[in-house]
């Protein structure tokens, strides 16, 4: 026979922690911008059709219940508002995949294409990492997600893109290959000196 002076067990309503943030994230994609390196995350709750965008843990877009389970979230990404889709398509049964767009373009299309119209380089000056990246198509410079105050100049053998990190003198050094498939080579030189670049 229970006992009446014994303290009823407490029932805990919920865990100290979210296991449902943990459980509902379901892919999480680095995005290289010109303005820096972008987190999305993107948590889709398939028995609620809940649907919530992370970019770099800020929260773009929230929807609680949604009888659809499939579809398209439409956000944006970086200083430059670029244009971000994730697909969310039904493989089988209660599989599904997610795909990320970017500008239109599948995130592999638009890396390789991105790879041909910019040019990266990471350095390190005063004890701090740079990242600065080229748009080949406007000259445009940015470094650490800033968009930089340049100034060109022609030159005997072709073009410098000058512009300054903290005390630095930078310049964008632009020469033509001599071959038609090549192109342009542009070359970052700070302080006179030529800093590799990187793939992304």
């Amino acid at each position: 026979m229970p006992r009446s002076d014994l303290p009823a067990p407490r029932l805990q309503s919920s865990p100290p922690y979210s296991l449902e943030k943990m459980t509902d994230l379901v892919a999480v994609w680095d995005v290289a911008l010109s303005d820096g390196v972008h987190k999305i995350e993107f948590e889709h709750g398939t028995t609620s059709g809940k649907r919530v965008v992370y970019v770099d843990g800020k929260e773009e877009i929230r929807k609680e219940w949604m009888f659809k389970l499939v579809g398209k979230e439409t956000f944006c990404v970086g200083a430059s508002k670029m244009k971000a889709s994730i697909n969310i398509d039904a493989v089988s049964g209660f599989a599904y995949e997610y795909t990320l767009e970017i500008n239109g373009k599948s995130l592999k299309k638009y890396m390789e294409n991105r790879s041909k119209t910019t040019n990266t380089w990471v350095l390190h000056l005063d004890g701090e990492d740079f990242r600065v990246v080229l748009e080949k198509d406007t000259m445009d410079v940015w470094c650490n997600g800033k968009k930089m105050e340049t100034a060109g100049e022609f030159v005997d053998d072709g073009t410098e893109t000058h512009f300054s990190i903290g005390n630095h003198d930078c310049y964008i050094k632009a020469v033509s290959s001599g071959k038609r498939k090549e192109g342009i080579i542009h070359t970052l030189i700070v302080d006179n000196r030529e800093i590799p670049e990187i793939p992304e």
